[in-house]
């Protein structure tokens, strides 16, 4: 009687105190703790190719993609293994990492063959094949949460990735829903149950100002050049990169917002995007903008819920609609710029910095009115009254020779602190983007219940980490109008389709923006290898999508192909004469010229049709009431053991009574 009873207490205390999401409690200071959940940590093989020849590159990207969709389905089974109760070390080596080393062993001797028979054979790919099984935060060997995930637990070790360097908790916690948006997710965090973690987000106002950048000297090529394209209002997405795996769909494992070009996806050659329609204000720019969806983890379901890339992934909940996004070009703080190449590729960041390590890492957050303060490895909590903003810095240095590299990396390089450029490398104009995101500071006391928290997509074994943020840059801008900007930016003028509409803010430099990763020394970016199109119109092909009315967006299911195309040619297109394929309608296009650079006040611009050349998002996507959630409405499943314990003490009472009428 008395264990039966015991039992009923605990549980219903614990079921009645647990955090949201079957992920979080709090310590007796009241500060929520995380619990752990183990991912994957391989070596990166596409960051360690410098040099793969042209007839080489196709073969190689397709299983730089196949090994990612390697990694991707051995994370799934480390998720599966967690919610069945968690393995011990021995037997999820032997039924998950064994097989995922084998399979990588595979891709990689075909990567060792193509570029034996292409020249020379590389040495030491072979030892890239083994990946480890790294813990969560509660120091079990194979790092698979038990008790269904409600581990406890402050902090999670670094373990030499390097990710997170601010030195707080890394567990995974929180609000939970399955995959695809509907179930609660029986461990880790996040409505795709793979993150984001209260751990994942730091107070914006706690954070030091940054120093200020040097003067620039007098030789700088002070102006400003930006270009508007909207803020993709019309949903244009995809799972695609045709930068580090043309001709793979779903290459990216996470979804895009694409702004610009209207016809990239992953089998868009050169071709196809100069002749694709673009949702800039100044039709000379249809270079392609893109960077990883942010969601509201709040229980929407969008289209991509049951799709590669999206909810089966781990990508799930309400993809948000950027308030502003500014395109700003600036100039070196040294000496004058010259022309970008046409077709130049450069990404900024790393998308697997998780578990890569920070080398290559080239994430900001901050908000607006504390942007002299920015966050690398945190989400920001925002004041009221304060936005979430999200800057990429771009490579700024150029080798002069080439629009791409084996890695994505070393044919472009970030400026020294004084603004010098590495020898054999010349500086070009400076992508800043900026996006600005009018989400709320999530709730942290409960999980993210009351207000939810939010993330940026990212490959599932990357656990939606604010440090993987990453964006992605192709020059087609037109000669001529390329040719104003370089002028433009040398002779110290602001310049642009916004430089007189207040709608863009000059981005100011400070002593940390640039030198934040060395040519080479890291790892390639998104490279996958899943079947799915993004529900893209192949060849840059583009299906007209008027915007939808709400402040975000969603889309339909992408479609399934399974086809490759050729991968992309890396000649200079100079076409600038191209005329559109289902262009967005032209926007009013401000004057491009100012006398003189000037700071103005963010605003937010304007949103434009543009053509989706992925999937067209519905006009309301369907969110589970919230209100249902959490509390003994979602405790109640978890009160089993009451139950029993409830039998337990009944059977005793009725024993002792039996026991009482019976003669000895």
């Amino acid at each position: 009687m008395l264990g039966g009873a015991g039992l009923v207490g605990a549980n219903v205390y614990a079921s009645a105190t647990e955090g949201w999401g079957d992920g979080s409690g709090t310590d007796a200071s009241g500060r929520v703790l995380s619990s752990g959940m183990a991912t994957i940590d391989c070596p990166d093989v596409g960051g360690r190719l410098t040099a793969v020849p042209d007839a080489a590159r196709p073969e190689v990207d397709r299983e730089l993609a196949a090994l990612d969709q390697q990694i991707a389905a051995a994370y799934q089974q480390v998720r599966q293994a967690g919610r069945g109760g968690g393995e011990d070390a021995g037997s999820a080596g032997e039924t998950i990492m064994k097989p995922l080393e084998e399979k990588r062993s595979e891709s990689i001797g075909r990567i060792a063959d193509v570029l034996g028979r292409a020249g020379e054979r590389p040495q030491g790919l072979d030892d890239l094949a083994a990946c480890t099984l790294r813990p969560g935060d509660s120091g079990q060997a194979t790092g698979t949460p038990d008790d269904d995930g409600r581990q406890g637990g402050t902090g999670q070790g670094q373990g030499g990735a390097g990710a997170d360097q601010g030195g707080s908790a890394q567990g995974q916690s929180g609000s939970g829903q399955g995959q695809s948006g509907g179930g609660q997710a029986q461990n880790g965090a996040g409505q795709g149950g793979n993150g984001p973690v209260v751990s994942d987000y730091a107070d914006i106002t706690a954070v030091p100002p940054e120093a200020p950048a040097p003067p620039p000297q007098a030789d700088a090529s002070r102006g400003t050049f930006t270009s508007d394209c909207g803020v993709n209002a019309g949903g244009l997405f995809n799972s695609d990169n045709v930068i580090v795996a043309p001709g793979v769909s779903n290459g990216a494992h996470h979804f895009h917002d694409y702004i610009g070009n209207q016809g990239n996806n992953a089998f868009a050659s050169d071709e196809d995007l100069a002749k694709a329609g673009t949702s800039c204000a100044d039709q000379g720019d249809k270079s392609s903008y893109y960077w990883p969806v942010l969601r509201l983890q709040n229980g929407t379901r969008e289209r991509d819920a049951g799709a590669p890339g999206g909810g089966t992934e781990g990508n799930a909940g309400q993809i948000v609609t950027p308030e502003q996004v500014t395109l700003t070009f600036v100039g070196n703080p040294r000496g004058k710029v010259t022309a970008m190449p046409r077709l130049l590729r450069i990404i900024t960041g790393d998308a697997k910095a998780f578990v890569n390590g920070p080398g290559n890492a080239n994430a900001s957050w901050s908000c607006t009115g504390y942007e002299n303060r920015q966050l690398k490895d945190k989400y920001p909590l925002c004041p009221p009254g304060s936005d979430v903003v999200r800057t990429f810095r771009f490579q700024s240095c150029w080798d002069g020779r080439n629009i791409d590299s084996a890695n994505h990396r070393t044919h472009v390089a970030f400026t020294a602190a004084d603004g010098s450029c590495p020898a054999g490398f010349e500086p070009i104009p400076q992508l800043v983007q900026r996006i600005v995101y009018d989400v709320d500071a999530p709730s942290l006391a409960d999980g993210g219940r009351t207000v939810p928290l939010f993330a940026v997509d990212s490959f599932p074994e990357q656990l939606h980490k604010p440090v993987t943020d990453h964006g992605d840059f192709i020059n087609v801008f037109g000669e001529n109008l390329m040719r104003e900007m370089v002028d433009c930016i040398n002779s110290g003028r602001a310049c642009g389709s916004s430089a007189n509409d207040g709608s863009a803010a000059t981005p100011t430099p400070t002593a940390t923006s640039s030198a934040t990763a060395a040519p080479g020394n890291g790892s390639s970016e998104e490279s996958g290898g899943s079947e799915q199109n993004g529900g893209s119109e192949q060849n840059g092909g583009s299906a007209t999508s008027p915007p939808a009315p709400s402040a975000s967006r969603s889309g339909a299911a992408p479609r399934h192909d399974a086809t490759t195309s050729p991968a992309r040619t890396t000649k200079h297109d100079t076409d600038d004469k191209a005329a559109p394929a289902g262009s967005a309608a032209p926007r009013s296009t401000p004057a491009r010229s100012a006398p003189a650079p000037s700071p103005a006040a963010p605003s937010q611009a304007a949103p434009a049709p543009v053509t989706a050349a992925a999937y067209a998002p519905p006009t309301a996507a369907g969110t589970e009431p919230q209100a249902s959630r959490g509390g003994l409405a979602e405790t109640g499943a978890h009160l089993w053991p009451a139950a029993i314990g409830t039998l337990l003490a009944l059977s005793g009472l009725f024993m002792l009574l039996r026991a009482r009428r019976m003669r000895y």
